[in-house]
C-alpha cells in the first residue's frame, strides 16, 4: 500500500520495539516526518531511519508513563516539527499469572504501561493537534483480550487493553467533528518473521492497517476497533 504522507508528522511510541521499528521504516518511506519516542538512548540507536536526504526523523527518549516527561516530550516535538498529524502508540506489555498470584504492583505495572501511557500520549497529542489546527489521527494498540474476551491468567492485561478501547471510543466521541479521530487496532499474537500458517497476524499487516487509518478513508472509522486476528481467529475461553 502506498500512502502519500509527505510533510506529515507522525509520532510513533515504542519505536525501538519490533513493531515500532517496522512502523518507523514504512511511514518514513511514505514521506512522513518521524518523531520516534523511545525509552532510552540505547533504543534510539536502533531506530531504522532511512538514509535518504529527504527523510526526516528524530528520536525522543522518554518514559511514557510519567506525566511531566510526556508533556515535555510533546512540547519538544511541537517545537521541532511545528505540527502533529498522527500518533501511533505501540507501547505496551504482556504478562500472565493467576488472579491470586497477581500483586497490586503487578496490576498497576500493566495498567501504567498499557493504559496510563495511552491516556498521557493521547492527551498531549491532542493538545498539539488542537493548537496547530492540523487535525489528526490517534491510533492505540489494544488486543483481542480487550476487544472480545478476557483470558484466564491475564486479568490485568485483559482489563488494561479493554481500557485502551474504551479510551479510544470516549476520545472519538468527544472530538467528533474536530478533525481529530481516534482508533484502536486489536491484534491476536503479532508475528515477526513467522512460518506460514502460524496462528496470529503478521506485523506488516498491523503496519498496513496503521497506514490505512492515516488515509482520508481512515477518518470514517473514528472510534472503531479493528480486530486483526489473522490465522489465530478471535479469542475463545
Amino acid at each position: 500500500m502506498h500512502v502519500d504522507l509527505r510533510g506529515q508528522v507522525v509520532v510513533i511510541t515504542g519505536a525501538g520495539g519490533r513493531l515500532g521499528q517496522r512502523l518507523v521504516h514504512r511511514f518514513a518511506r511514505q514521506g512522513a516526518r518521524i518523531a520516534a519516542i523511545v525509552l532510552d538512548e540505547d533504543e534510539a540507536r536502533r531506530i531504522p531511519f532511512p538514509e535518504d536526504e529527504q527523510a526526516e526523523g528524530y528520536a525522543f527518549p522518554v518514559d511514557v508513563t510519567r506525566e511531566e516527561l510526556v508533556e515535555t516530550c510533546f512540547e519538544q516535538i511541537a517545537h521541532q516539527f511545528g505540527r502533529l498529524d498522527a500518533l501511533i502508540h505501540t507501547v505496551g506489555a504482556w504478562d500472565a499469572r493467576p488472579l491470586l498470584g497477581t500483586s497490586l504492583d503487578d496490576w498497576e505495572h500493566l495498567m501504567r504501561i498499557n493504559l496510563t501511557s495511552s491516556f498521557l500520549c493521547f492527551r498531549e497529542a491532542v493538545r498539539v493537534m488542537q493548537r496547530t489546527g492540523t487535525g489528526g489521527r490517534l491510533i492505540g494498540i489494544a488486543a483481542g483480550q480487550g476487544a472480545d474476551r478476557g483470558q484466564a491468567r491475564q486479568s490485568a492485561y485483559s482489563a488494561a487493553k479493554a481500557g485502551v478501547i474504551r479510551l479510544v471510543e470516549s476520545v472519538a466521541a468527544e472530538l467528533a467533528g474536530s478533525g481529530i479521530t481516534a482508533h484502536a487496532i486489536a491484534p491476536s499474537t503479532i508475528l515477526y518473521d513467522a512460518a506460514p500458517g502460524e496462528p496470529g497476524v503478521a506485523a506488516e499487516q498491523i503496519v498496513s492497517l496503521c497506514l490505512y487509518l492515516c488515509t482520508p478513508a481512515g477518518k470514517g472509522l473514528n472510534g472503531a476497533t479493528l480486530r486483526a486476528y489473522g490465522a489465530a481467529g478471535p479469542p475463545t475461553g
